[in-house]
């Protein structure tokens, strides 16, 4: 990814606020091949406004072409990544403003994964110990929300935009042929293992249905209301399914009627796994704390709290990690300053009230001024006051308020608050990466002429899995393939079903309830019909070796993903092609 509002009021926003008024009932179309400029149709859009063209005029003329090209307007973000290629860079430099590009598109991927993992999920967890959610409900809900975070907004961004709805759909898709095979083969490979038979084939059933609807959606070419709630009613009904089958296993373990079978693993179902302490930003040095405890005064509490290094840890660790620490402390450090996390784990529950109290200024201040690029936050009320000085002046009361009835050693009764303070502050730094990460896919499909299919089933998949791949592959290492398999599964059903559905309802308004999809791609048919087809060889071979997986079937997974890469790539440069009627 109540939990996506910020990114859906981002995104509503920027529907609502841009491209030119249509006719009441007609569906908004989003051009899921090339882009299609904002209010226009097919055939404008082979009379030179796509901005792709800005490559076959001679350089001299790019950076006129982009500024007067409709087209060629990014919207969101804060930087014109398309004016700062083709104006800012000569044409003899393009080299270098495509490296600049692309070492900032892999610090996009280092601030997504960071503030998912330290900043979003810890306060998710919060947030369902707070309501009292059941581990299992917790795990489909708020857990899968944290894990597909960067997902989910990236497709919610991309969608907003019917410039650049082709990676959602790019990313979707890509992501799940990605992790039902490298991950799932991977993990296959890394350590042999049985299977967790009902829920495996639970998840797979739900997920081809997802599939099934998407590849219809795409086949009639439109999106209805009905159809962009179904997506998310099917989600409603999975979580419901897993706890009604979590109740039932439970029950029936309980009263004795299904005992283990000899050839289950040391781990029980997804229903009974037990938690692994969770990580967050207050973890830094915790193991070094006195034994006794002792007054710091506020001073020293918010220089330790904002402190992303650990000097002892960092001393122990090889240099590799130590040279992509450096690269993430700067992301670390502006997180600590804007996003509280509270953690239910530890006695005082991260409660840092010099930090905190700073938060109730830092975090709005961050909200209003990352919504909508900024526009909210810099209005001025009557054209007199601005809106960031009034949300400071509050900020700050609230701040000395808090602070001068509270006190270092024990957190107030509302500090649950400010759990929720940041997951919409996290979720708002995401998003803000999210509409930056699209951006710059989107003017790299400029320069290089690519897709934004090819560009969202690569780049972004590849971004947005590589915290999964490296989690679920470690956690095979240690031990726990079947958890590992499992969550490969279980959580790109939420991608789908709350990417898709989501994406397309904030598309819609009142007077135009139905979102009309172009695929006008052959890519994005062999996306579609590469995952079904590697969801039904799981589906089929699984339950035929009695789920017990080993190398061969992981072996198959990932030749299949190599084999489907370079049929899409082929399709991509036109080697593949649909002969001419």
């Amino acid at each position: 990814m109540g939990a996506v509002g910020p990114a859906g009021a981002l995104s509503l926003a920027g529907v609502l606020g841009g491209g030119g008024a249509q006719p009441a009932g007609t569906p908004l179309p989003l051009d899921l091949g090339r882009p299609v400029p904002p209010g226009g149709d097919v055939l404008s859009h082979g009379r030179g406004l796509d901005c792709w063209e800005v490559r076959k005029h001679n350089s001299s003329e790019w950076c006129r072409f982009v500024r007067s090209n409709p087209d060629c307007r990014l919207d969101g973000g804060f930087l014109n990544y398309l004016e700062g290629v083709f104006c800012v860079f000569p044409p003899r430099l393009l080299p270098l403003a495509v490296t600049l590009y692309a070492l900032w598109l892999l610090y996009l991927f280092v601030i997504l994964g960071v503030t998912a993992e330290k900043f979003f999920c810890p306060n998710l967890s919060a947030i369902s110990t707070n309501l009292k959610l059941s581990h299992n409900v917790a795990g489909v809900t708020f857990l899968a929300f944290g894990n597909g975070a960067p997902d989910v907004f990236s497709a919610v961004v991309a969608f907003s935009d019917p410039r650049t709805a082709g990676l959602a759909i790019g990313a979707v898709f890509g992501a799940g042929v990605y992790v039902t095979t490298v991950v799932a083969g991977g993990i296959a490979l890394v350590k042999p293992f049985t299977a967790a038979s009902r829920p495996f084939l639970r998840d797979v059933i739900f997920y081809m249905v997802a599939v099934f609807l998407t590849f219809m959606v795409l086949y009639f070419g439109r999106i209805t209301l009905g159809e962009a709630l179904g997506y998310l009613g099917l989600y409603i009904f999975y979580v419901f399914t897993v706890v009604l089958c979590t109740w039932i296993h439970r029950r029936q373990r309980g009263e004795g009627l299904t005992p283990p079978r000899p050839w289950e693993p040391e781990l029980p179902t997804d229903a009974e796994e037990p938690e692994s302490p969770t990580t967050n930003s207050g973890d830094y040095g915790e193991e070094y704390q006195p034994l006794l405890p002792s007054r710091e005064t506020s001073l020293r509490i918010l220089t330790a709290a904002l402190s992303p290094l650990d000097y002892r840890k960092w001393r122990r660790k090889p240099w590799y990690w130590r040279l992509f620490k450096v690269f993430k402390v700067p992301v670390e450090l502006v997180l600590l300053l804007t996003v509280p996390v509270v953690d239910p784990d530890k006695d005082d529950l991260n409660w840092k009230r010099p930090l905190n109290c700073l938060h109730l200024l830092t975090s709005p201040l961050l909200c209003i001024l990352t919504l909508k690029s900024g526009a909210y936050g810099l209005y001025q009320i009557q054209g007199i006051f601005p809106v960031w000085a009034l949300v400071t002046l509050v900020g700050s009361v609230l701040a000395i308020i808090i602070f001068l009835t509270t006190s270092n050693e024990e957190p107030p009764k509302y500090h649950c608050v400010f759990a929720f303070l940041g997951f919409l502050a996290s979720a708002m730094w995401i998003n803000a990466a999210a509409t930056e990460l699209v951006n710059i896919l989107r003017t790299l499909g400029v320069i290089f002429q690519l897709s934004n299919t090819v560009l969202g089933l690569t780049l972004l998949a590849w971004g947005n899995s590589i915290g999964d791949t490296f989690s679920d592959l470690t956690m095979a290492r240690q031990g726990y393939p079947r958890m590992a398999f499992s969550a490969c599964f279980g959580g790109i059903i939420f991608n789908i079903l709350v990417g898709v559905g989501l994406g397309c309802l904030l598309q819609m308004t009142s007077s135009q309830l139905a979102v009309k999809l172009e695929p006008d791609s052959l890519l994005v048919w062999i996306l579609a019909g590469a995952l079904g087809l590697s969801l039904v060889f799981s589906f089929v071979s699984v339950p035929a070796q009695c789920f017990q997986l080993g190398k061969a079937y992981g072996a198959c997974l990932i030749l299949y993903y190599l084999a489907f890469l370079c049929v899409a790539l082929l399709t991509e440069f036109r080697v593949i092609r649909l002969p001419t009627l």
